[in-house]
């Protein structure tokens, strides 16, 4: 996690807080190409989601797609999808913060 000093800042999110002292989440991914997830959970929905590193031009657009989707959708439908031979992927790995997110209620 040292090398996380070489990536560019994400942008700032303007996501309502889940709750008091709340807002965005971060989420360190592991065994993908992404080293850092960022996200906001706001009435159940994901309001903002940012990936530091990974494939720039496809986890911009996925995390366009998913933007105002009920967590549960996102879990529902990229839960377990693989990158190659890793066994998880960017969007997995964002799946299993989500899921902890619901859990804990955070």
């Amino acid at each position: 996690m040292d090398n996380l000093m070489e990536f560019t800042p994400l942008a700032p999110m303007n996501a309502a807080p889940d709750k008091p002292g709340g807002g965005t989440e971060t989420f360190a991914p592991e065994n993908v190409c992404a080293k850092m997830i960022r996200y906001a959970v706001e009435d159940g929905k994901l309001a903002q989601v940012d990936f530091a590193g990974g494939c720039e031009g496809n986890l911009k657009a996925i995390s366009t797609l998913l933007k105002g989707m009920k967590v549960d959708d996102v879990v529902r439908k990229l839960q377990g999808i693989t990158c190659g031979s890793k066994g998880t992927s960017c969007t997995d790995q964002l799946c299993k913060a989500l899921s902890a997110h619901m859990q804990t209620g955070s």
